[in-house]
């Protein structure tokens, strides 16, 4: 009897940013992981939207300092298109204003440059599995295992709070709550 394996789909990624020793140690680092194929690069923020639909990505990896369009006016030009990619801003800057302005501007994720190859890879599976990210020294953001933890609930209890307070407030994901916590404690 043959042992058939379970294909997985490889999740499509754009690598965006203008220093070409990141891109190229980017793809490097993604090529060796069987569920991650890299389907381009782009120099600036200016070049994003022909190789979205030139490469359609299911994931952009995003630096937020290029010259020409910088990070955060790309995300919000992609995040306008119908059926957008994902996109995780890769950047060194941790700055609050940098995390909010990404997230506000439609980014799934955010982390810093120095992310463990590992902790990227993982960053790129839960974005196009539809879970945000941020990078651990920026947010507090916990996944729903651990909220369960914290708080002695089950999971699917704490998947069902979320998902009636994303239909209640109208948000399509959780970093829209977050940004609404964020605001109010600013109130």
């Amino acid at each position: 009897m043959a042992a058939v394996a379970e294909m997985r789909e490889q999740i499509r990624v754009l690598v965006v940013d203008d220093d070409a020793l990141v891109r190229a140690g980017l793809s490097m680092l993604l090529a060796a992981v069987d569920d991650i194929e890299i389907v381009g690069q782009a120099a600036d923020g200016s070049e994003v939207e022909y190789a979205i639909a030139e490469h359609r990505p299911d994931v952009v990896l995003m630096d937020i300092r290029m010259p020409g369009v910088d990070g955060l006016a790309a995300t919000e030009i992609v995040r306008t298109r119908d059926h957008p990619p994902e996109v995780i801003i890769l950047t060194t800057f941790d700055a609050d204003d940098h995390v909010l302005r990404a997230l506000r501007a439609g980014a799934s994720g955010f982390l810093l440059k120095d992310t463990s190859p590992a902790d990227i890879v993982r960053a790129i599976r839960a974005v196009a599995a539809g879970e945000p990210i941020l990078s651990p020294t920026i947010g507090h953001g916990k996944s729903n295992a651990e909220i369960s933890r914290e708080l002695y609930m089950s999971i699917a209890t704490v998947k069902a709070h979320v998902s009636h307070l994303l239909e209640k407030l109208e948000f399509n994901n959780r970093v829209q709550i977050a940004l609404l916590a964020h605001d109010a404690g600013e109130a």
